[in-house]
């Protein structure tokens, strides 16, 4: 098991930047795939952006060019970096984690979430 920890939400105007962080209680070089999800009020829970394990990182459309997401191994960390950002981007994000443990052994993990607000 692991312990994800999200921080580094906030308040921030639209234009502006914030930069997540994703903080594993251990090793995050065995995930498959690491990610960030973002869940608005009234809305289902959305992908933002994906790494996996030795592959191209994965953007959703809405974000992509302005987002950038990756893996700090040594440090045991992942980040989102969130420029240019929208209104429209405010939502309580969250770190992802899926381990292959065995063949019909894979879990997710999550954290609990950080809130951003993009407003004026």
């Amino acid at each position: 098991q692991v312990q994800l920890v999200e921080s580094g939400g906030g308040l921030v105007q639209p234009g502006g930047s914030l930069r997540l962080s994703c903080s594993a209680s251990r090793s995050i070089s065995n995930f498959n795939v690491m990610g960030w999800y973002r869940q608005a009020p009234g809305k289902q829970r959305e992908l933002v952006a994906t790494i996996p394990r030795g592959g191209s990182t994965n953007y959703a459309d809405s974000v992509k060019g302005r987002f950038t997401a990756a893996r700090d191994n040594a440090k045991n960390t992942l980040i989102l970096q969130m420029d240019s950002l929208k209104p429209e981007d405010t939502a309580v994000y969250y770190c992802n984690a899926r381990e292959f443990v065995r063949w019909g052994l894979e879990p997710d993990y999550w954290g609990q979430g950080t809130q951003v607000t993009v407003s004026s």
